[in-house]
This record gives structure tokens, sequence and C-alpha cells, in this order.
């Protein structure tokens, strides 16, 4: 098993930055990639960013391409999602995510931190 827990969230005004903080914890040496979905209310929860543990090759929702980065730090078994320009339509409950099997899966979630934009 692998525990994920999130930090970093708030409110912000549209045009400013956030960080978001994940550390996992348990079997950490399993882990191929870890990432980020969000799920704004009323919607579906959608892909945001993924970093793999190894190479530290990254993929971007398209969304967020430009303005969001990911970096990893496997010493600390932390992964940080770096948001600037942020626009009111990033507001979402965003979600750490981990994947054992191969970067497009994802087995182990936190349990969200609240990101409000307001415009």
């Amino acid at each position: 098993q692998v525990q994920l827990v999130e930090s970093g969230g708030g409110l912000v005004q549209a045009g400013g930055s956030l960080r978001l903080s994940c550390v996992a914890s348990g079997r950490t040496f399993s882990i191929v990639a870890m990432g980020w979905f969000r799920q704004a209310p009323g919607k579906e929860r959608e892909f945001v960013a993924a970093i793999s543990w190894r190479g530290g090759s990254t993929h971007f929702a398209d969304s967020v391409k430009g303005r969001f980065t990911i970096s990893r730090d496997n010493f600390k078994n932390t992964v940080d999602l770096q948001m600037n320009s942020l626009k009111p339509e990033d507001t979402a409950v965003y979600y750490c995510v981990a994947g054992v099997v191969k970067m497009s899966q994802y087995d182990y979630w936190g349990q969200g931190t609240q990101v409000t934009v307001s415009s």
C-alpha cells in the first residue's frame, strides 16, 4: 500500500500562483509514476499532470500546459505541482495519485486539497 497526503491548497486571485505538494509513504519503492488529477464542482475528475518516478518524464493536460509544472524528489518521496497564471476554471479539488504498474494507471489516491481561484 501507498499512502498519499497533499498540502498547499488555498484561495488565490486569478493570475496568481500556488504550489501543491504531496508526500508518499508506505511501499514507495513500488511507485513508477505520480501525478495530479482534479475535480471541479459538477464535473468529472480529470487528469492534470504526471511525472515518471525514474526518468522524470512529464505529461500535462492541454488546459494547463505552459502554466503548470510538476517535479519530484525521489529521496523525500514527494511530488510538487507548481501552478502559475491561475484561472477561475482551475478551481477544483486536486488529488495526488501514484501508480505502481505504469504511468497511465493510478492505483493510489490522496484525499484531495481545495484550490479556489477568484476572478
